[in-house]
């Protein structure tokens, strides 16, 4: 492996075909007087980018602990010092605010509030191909995000209701949501169509939605309801060959979509 980095072991990690899941790097002590600082690590990952690219591939996910990322602005740059394309947060349901850059808050519903295992923007034509995940104040307690590999999900699943799945996989979904004019942060889901479209102007919301596969139909008390879909929820991962669950289907249903 690359020797700017360790790969490591932590107590949370499990292993699927010999393969750890997520794989996890530290810094390595031996490459630089400062191997914990972010300069240092955002210049690695812009030298080892193929490597970085390949170990995500093969596992999944990838873990790094012990760096010096501390604020919002570090994270930022740990992003931006990948390359990838950037993806605009429009058309999603969470109640979020952009920090800086490419940085926004998780879900700013109350911390009492479930969130199913979901894909991000799943009901979305496009949806982003990387997340991030950054945790700048740890909670005393909870406060996880659990990942889990969609392929191993979709074959429980077609194990357990091979049916159900069928039809998924031949008809897809069609997500249908109400949403209000502004945020209702009691909800994890109750981003106001102004947020989710970035106007206050129904006919940019409509050109917008649009863009994006999403139906609205305006309501009397200046809501709307969107509809997408329908949309594939077993998709095709070709460059790793297999299927995968792909959906927010559940966190939908909890909700009352």
């Amino acid at each position: 492996m690359a020797d700017q980095f360790l790969e490591v072991q932590i107590p949370q990690q499990r292993t699927y075909n010999s393969i750890p899941f997520p794989s996890v790097l530290s810094p390595n002590p031996t490459t630089s007087a400062v191997p914990c600082s972010v300069s240092h690590l955002t210049e690695t990952i812009k030298t080892q980018k193929r490597f970085l690219d390949s170990l995500l591939h093969k596992t999944g996910a990838v873990l790094f602990r012990g760096f010096d990322v501390k604020t919002a602005e570090d994270f930022n740059e740990v992003v931006e010092a990948f390359g990838y394309e950037e993806f605009p947060y429009v058309g999603g349901r969470a109640p979020r605010t952009n920090v800086v850059g490419r940085v926004f808050t998780s879900n700013e519903s109350p911390p009492d509030q479930k969130i199913g295992f979901h894909h991000e923007m799943a009901q979305a034509p496009e949806p982003p191909s990387e997340l991030f995940f950054f945790c700048e104040v740890a909670p005393k307690s909870g406060g996880e995000t659990p990942i889990v590999l969609s392929h191993i999900v979709y074959e429980r699943i077609r194990h357990k209701y091979p049916e159900f799945v069928e039809k998924l996989e031949k008809h897809g979904l069609i997500y249908s949501l109400l949403l209000q004019e502004d945020d209702d942060l009691s909800s994890p889901i109750g981003r106001g169509w102004k947020s989710t479209f970035s106007t206050q102007d129904k006919s940019v919301a409509e050109e917008r939605a649009a863009k994006l596969g999403i139906k609205l139909e305006w309501m009397e008390d200046s809501g709307v309801k969107r509809i997408t879909g329908p949309v594939p929820a077993i998709k095709y991962d070709k460059s790793r060959h297999r299927r995968i669950w792909f959906t927010s289907m559940v966190d939908w249903e909890e909700r009352g979509a």
